[in-house]
C-alpha cells in the first residue's frame, strides 16, 4: 500500500514538473515577434494613423523591447503642440543642411540646441540659423566635424570657415545663456597617421574668440567650453578685458595650453571652480612632480597676480584722469622737442627706419608736477579653484599619487606666498596706505569692481583657514568614463551640464 502511495507522488511530481517547465502561450508568442524581420516592422508602421504615429511607435518599442523595431520612426512625424521649451538636437553628421536651416527657422523659441556640423554644412547655414538672435535659448552646443569617414581638404580649399558663426552669436542682445559649447573633433588617429591626415581648420582666425566672450549675449555665461585641437587660444581668451564674470566652468581640452597660459586664464576667469584642460601640455615632463609643484603654485598665487595687473590699470587710469584734468584747468604740459630754425644738412634722412609704435605699447602720461597720484594697493582674493583636470597617459598609479602630493605642496607653498602679500599689505595699510578689494563683479575701469577696505577681515578672513583654502582636486583621467576619476573633480560636473562625456 505504502508503495503505491510513493509511486502515485513520485508521478504526481514528474507531471507537474513537466508542465511548469513548458513555456506560456505569450512567452512563445514573444519568441516569435523576435524573429521577425525590421521590415515587416516597418510596413506595419507605416499604416499607423498620423495623429498618434509618434507615441505608437513608442509604445510598440516598449512593449516588445527585444524585437528589433526600427527606432528611427519615432523622427519620421514630429508633432509639435506648445512653441515653448522645446529641445532640439541634430547628432548626425550626414543633414541636409538647407531642410534643417528651413526647419529651424520655424522654431524660434527652442530653449536647448545641439547641432553636429559636418561636411554638408557652409558656413552660410549657420549664418541663417542664427541671424535672428534667441531669446529663450539656455543651452548651445556646437561640434564641428568638417570631415566624416574620408579625410578631405574639400572645406578648407574652398575657403569655408566659420568665423562669422561667432561673429553673429557676439551681435546679439544680452540674454540669460547659462552653457555654450563650441568644439572642434580632433582626427581620428586611424585617418591621421595613415594617409598622414594633418588638422583641418574650422575656425580661421581667432580674433572672433575674443570679440564673443566681450559681447553681451554671454555676459551671464556660467559653463564654457571651447575645444580648438592644438590651436594657441590663450591670448585670445586671457588679454580681453574682464568678461563673464559668472563663469565656473572652463573646458578648453584639445587646445595648444601650457602651463604659462594656466596663470592668464585664471587671473581673466577670476570665478573658475572647474578648468578641465584634457590633451593639453601643461606639464612639459608630465612623469616630473617638479612640474606639477610649479603648476600647484600657479593655480594658488593666480590672485596675487590679477591685484598686481588691477593696481597697474587703476595707476594708469589715475594718471590720465589727473592729466586730463590739468590739460582742461589750463595749467600748462611739458614741452615737446624744439625745432630749430635753419636748413637741414644734406645727409639728414626723410625717412626712418624706426618700426612704428605698435598699439599694444602703453602711451607715456604725463603729469605736471605738482599734481600728487594717490598711492591705491589691491588686497588678493583668495582663490576660489575646486578643481583641475588633465589627462597624463602612460603614468603609474604610484606615479599618480606621487604628482598629487607635489601639486598639493605647491598650492600650500602658494598659500604661504599668498600670506606674506596680505601681512605686507596690511602693514601698509596701518601706515595710511589706501586700500581696496575686489567685489563680486570685478568689471569695468578706474574704480569699478573695487571697494575701499574698512577693517581687518579683507587681511586676515575665516577664508584663510586650512579647511577652506584646501588644494583642488587634481584629476589626471582625461576624457571618458573608463578611467580613474576623483571624487568632484571637473569631468563629473561637465558630463551633467553637457550631457555627453566626450
Amino acid at each position: 500500500m505504502s508503495h503505491e502511495i510513493s509511486e502515485s507522488h513520485s508521478v504526481a511530481a514528474v507531471t507537474t514538473t513537466s508542465a511548469a517547465s513548458l513555456p506560456s502561450p505569450t512567452s512563445m508568442l514573444m519568441r516569435q515577434l523576435d524573429r521577425l524581420p525590421a521590415e515587416l516592422y516597418s510596413a506595419i508602421i507605416s499604416h499607423l494613423p498620423a495623429d498618434s504615429f509618434q507615441q505608437d511607435v513608442l509604445a510598440l518599442t516598449r512593449a516588445i523591447p527585444k524585437s528589433p523595431v526600427p527606432i528611427y520612426h519615432l523622427f519620421e512625424r514630429i508633432h509639435l503642440k506648445h512653441a515653448q521649451q522645446i529641445d532640439f538636437g541634430i547628432v548626425t553628421w550626414t543633414v541636409d543642411a538647407d531642410v534643417l536651416v528651413n526647419l529651424l527657422g520655424i522654431l524660434p523659441r527652442i530653449s536647448s540646441l545641439l547641432l553636429f556640423v559636418g561636411p554638408n554644412f557652409a558656413p552660410e547655414h549657420l549664418e541663417d540659423i542664427f541671424h535672428e538672435p534667441r531669446e529663450d535659448l539656455r543651452f548651445l552646443s556646437l561640434r564641428f566635424r568638417p570631415y566624416v569617414q574620408k579625410a578631405t581638404y574639400f572645406q578648407f580649399l574652398k575657403g569655408a570657415y566659420f568665423d562669422t558663426t561667432l561673429t553673429a552669436l557676439s551681435r546679439w542682445p544680452s540674454y540669460k545663456l547659462p552653457a555654450l559649447s563650441i568644439v572642434q573633433d580632433p582626427p581620428e588617429p586611424l585617418i591621421s597617421s595613415a594617409k598622414h591626415f594633418a588638422q583641418p581648420l574650422v575656425f580661421f582666425r581667432l580674433e572672433p574668440i575674443s570679440v564673443l566672450l566681450c559681447s553681451k549675449y554671454i555676459s551671464s555665461l556660467i559653463h564654457l567650453r571651447l575645444r580648438i585641437p592644438s590651436r594657441q587660444v590663450s591670448r585670445f581668451i586671457s588679454s580681453i578685458p574682464s568678461s563673464v564674470p559668472a563663469l565656473r566652468l572652463l573646458d578648453l581640452s584639445t587646445c595648444n595650453i601650457l602651463a604659462s597660459d594656466m596663470e592668464g586664464i585664471l587671473i581673466r576667469f577670476h570665478g573658475i571652480q572647474h578648468l578641465i584642460l584634457d590633451g593639453c601640455s601643461i606639464a612639459r615632463d608630465q612623469s616630473q612632480a617638479t612640474e606639477w609643484n610649479n603648476i600647484g603654485k600657479i593655480c594658488a598665487t593666480a590672485t596675487v597676480r590679477r591685484a598686481k595687473a588691477r593696481e597697474k590699470e587703476l595707476k594708469t587710469w589715475l594718471q590720465h584722469n589727473a592729466a586730463t584734468t590739468t590739460t582742461l584747468a589750463g595749467i600748462p604740459q611739458p614741452a615737446g622737442r624744439r625745432i630749430r630754425p635753419g636748413r637741414r644738412g644734406l645727409a639728414t634722412a626723410t625717412i626712418s627706419l624706426r618700426e612704428e609704435p605698435t598699439a599694444s605699447e602703453p602711451d607715456i602720461i604725463h603729469v605736471p608736477a605738482g599734481i600728487v597720484i594717490p598711492k591705491v594697493r589691491i588686497v588678493p582674493s583668495p582663490p576660489v579653484l575646486l578643481s583641475l583636470c588633465t589627462s597624463a597617459s602612460f603614468i603609474t598609479d604610484i606615479q599618480h599619487q606621487t604628482i598629487r602630493e607635489e601639486f598639493e605642496k605647491g598650492w600650500d607653498e602658494g598659500l604661504v606666498q599668498l600670506a606674506a602679500v596680505k601681512s605686507r599689505l596690511y602693514g601698509s595699510w596701518k601706515n595710511g596706505i589706501r586700500m581696496m578689494r575686489f567685489t563680486a563683479d570685478a568689471s569695468g575701469g578706474g574704480y569699478d569692481g573695487l571697494e575701499s577696505i574698512e577693517g581687518d577681515n579683507a587681511f586676515y578672513s575665516e577664508q584663510d583657514g586650512n579647511a577652506s583654502l584646501a588644494p583642488p582636486v587634481l584629476c589626471l583621467a582625461g576624457s571618458g568614463t573608463s578611467g580613474k576619476h576623483i571624487e568632484g573633480c571637473g569631468h563629473n560636473i561637465a558630463w551633467n551640464v553637457w550631457n555627453d562625456t566626450i
